[in-house]
């Protein structure tokens, strides 16, 4: 028995950190949606108990460091599963690169063998077992769109954003979460985003306001660490761009678009400063489906 999941990026139009906590993370407000460039993980039961993991991309891990791997691991464990699984990524997300691509794996691993392996879980249920996984984990296994509290774990349900266009760019570097967070100093952000102004678009389907009220307070830490990601960002502004940010910690830059003629202007203009671009839809709802 096979199940294939997508497993869609997502961006952020929000991004805020408001304290540092006591068990070392920070305290984030965040604004998330998905889109749809999407890795696909197919899931094979194995009889014989053994988690295995393939992935068309070599350099991604497939052993307990991989999110989709671990996510396998975990459920096995907690819910004496005899039986195993093969699973096997289709890597379209660029790795390390502020789209949470690992974490939407796992999610995608969690909901599928949820059924492969006839568990009845709950999507409550797993978001928190995806919460033991890493922070982004749990939006992933609803998808759609979000605000996202605490370490990113306490998700509120939001309607789909207005439809637009998503350009993204990521330059050729990884980009470290945990060294981005450890720059960032709380106490000097000088402006943060309005968490609240951005619900308010969403809302009311509001295009324009939506771009405004775009912020992420780990852009100024990792543009100055990495200058190209400035260069793409300024590129995306000066091709005509409704609304530019960096998504998560980085180094991926995105775009809103709701012209199809500036899609065209502006991935031209990146081709030829960058390779990893792409373009896409904001989905807005959950596309976390099942395909076989």
């Amino acid at each position: 028995m096979r199940i294939s999941v997508k497993a869609p990026a997502k961006i952020n139009l929000t991004l805020d950190v408001l304290a540092k906590r006591p068990d070392g993370y920070h305290e984030v407000e965040m604004v998330m949606t998905t889109v749809d460039l999407a890795d696909r993980v197919d899931l094979t039961l194995r009889q014989d108990g053994a988690i295995t993991l393939d992935c068309s991309a070599s350099f991604v891990p497939d052993d307990i460091r991989n999110h989709a791997y671990k996510a396998a691991v975990l459920l096995r464990e907690r819910y004496q599963v005899r039986q195993g699984v093969h699973v096997y990524i289709d890597k379209q997300i660029p790795v390390a690169a502020g789209l949470a691509g690992g974490s939407s794996d796992a999610a995608a691993a969690l909901r599928g063998l949820n059924k492969l392996w006839n568990l009845g879980l709950s999507l409550d249920e797993l978001a928190a077992i995806g919460a033991e996984i890493g922070s982004d984990v749990p939006f992933c296994v609803y998808g759609g769109t979000a605000l996202a509290r605490g370490r990113g774990e306490q998700i509120t349900h939001l309607p789909a954003p207005a439809p637009c266009w998503v350009i993204l760019a990521k330059p050729p570097i990884g980009v470290s979460t945990a060294d981005v967070y450890g720059q960032l100093r709380v106490q000097e952000i000088a402006c943060h985003p309005s968490t609240e102004q951005m619900i308010k678009a969403i809302r009311e389907q509001d295009f324009s306001l939506m771009c405004r009220s775009m912020g992420n307070v780990l852009e100024e830490v990792t543009l100055a660490m990495h200058p190209q990601v400035r260069q793409i960002k300024e590129l995306m502004e000066q091709s005509g761009a409704d609304g530019v940010l960096m998504s998560g910690s980085g180094p991926t830059v995105f775009a809103l678009v709701q012209k199809e003629a500036k899609v065209h202007r502006i991935y031209n203009a990146l081709r030829g400063f960058v390779k990893d671009v792409f373009v896409a839809r904001m989905l807005g709802m959950p596309d976390g489906e099942m395909l076989a």
